[in-house]
């Protein structure tokens, strides 16, 4: 009876295991984002990813892009996380229009935003020059660590990097009254794209709704000065990097709120001689406890800004 009852309970646990995994499973397998676009103004669909983490189950399906359907054509923000992203994104636009695509826009050159660009006509692909540089020169080490957290939603993903360069202004774009409005702090470009004729600002990573922002390349400072631009702009919905649309300025006023507390307790832990460890030990504030991953994003800034505070700090 013993030996029953010991084979037969990890059978049990087993069976559970599968039963629970079976969705996640079967949605590696097939591989399908399952892009679904979003109308959330007149000609205008955002495409919004969970608030995760990268993982082998959601394989990167963690950003917001967007594409914007003009008289002559589509302007694209934003390719995804790998290929597959790219081409089931260009999919999607396909279900909504057959117009050409006139213009893709990554917005900044962490790979989530710029991996799909394969799926796209080499012509339109375009960025702001220090993108350019970003994806050139680090393109390479964001994919090879997309492929450890993603797995095989991977496979054929290559990096594209764009050839036509964006500047600040207002222009016209197959049809579409744009403004391209270069802001730096979450990364050293960071590109808004407005569209006039909706009142719709694609913010890409400035803003984050609902989810705490990450700092891997993020001058605080500069990120803070680019939110009270946003803020100015008299838009009617943001679509952030990451999180819902929104039609007010709460998320980026909870952003700003989120990077003036982050960058607080990193200068007064450095002056008062905390160590790293003890960094990674402090708490989260209620105010920000209902963004995802805040915890864990808290722990990486840590380490991506702490090193240079305890600097200094010395200095002074």
């Amino acid at each position: 009876m013993g030996d029953t009852m010991i084979t037969s309970v990890p059978r049990a646990l087993l069976t559970l295991l599968l039963s629970a995994l079976a969705p996640l499973l079967a949605q590696a397998n097939d591989f399908d984002y399952r892009l679904a676009p979003r109308m959330i103004a007149n000609d205008v669909y955002a495409l919004i990813g969970t608030t995760e983490d990268f993982s082998f189950a959601n394989g990167g399906n963690i950003v917001n892009s967007g594409f914007i359907v003009g008289p002559s054509g589509v302007i694209v923000i934003d390719t995804g996380s790998s290929r597959r992203y790219g081409e089931q994104l260009l999919a999607a636009i396909a279900t909504i229009t057959d117009k050409p695509i006139a213009l893709t826009i990554n917005t900044h050159h962490h790979p989530d935003h710029f991996l799909g660009n394969q799926a796209f006509p080499p012509d339109t692909l375009a960025a702001t020059p220090e993108t350019i540089h970003g994806i050139r020169t680090e393109g390479e080490g964001f994919s090879a660590n997309m492929y450890r957290l993603n797995g095989d939603w991977m496979l054929g993903s290559e990096v594209v990097v764009p050839a036509k360069t964006l500047a600040a202004g207002r222009i016209r774009v197959a049809g579409r009254d744009l403004e391209f409005l270069p802001l730096a702090g979450h990364t050293a470009s960071d590109l808004v794209v407005i569209d006039h004729d909706s009142g719709t600002v694609f913010a890409a990573d400035l803003i984050f709704n609902r989810r705490a922002p990450t700092t891997p390349h993020a001058d605080i400072p500069r990120w803070l000065a680019a939110l009270d631009t946003l803020e100015a702009i008299p838009a009617k919905r943001w679509v952030p990097g990451h999180g819902e649309v929104s039609e007010d300025t709460a998320p980026i006023r909870h952003t700003r709120a989120y990077l003036e507390w982050l960058a607080d307790t990193i200068t007064r832990g450095a002056e008062a001689g905390l160590d790293m460890t003890e960094m990674l030990a402090m708490p989260i504030p209620e105010a920000f406890a209902d963004m995802n991953l805040a915890a864990s994003e808290f722990r990486r800034s840590v380490t991506h800004l702490y090193p240079a505070a305890e600097q200094a700090a010395l200095k002074r």
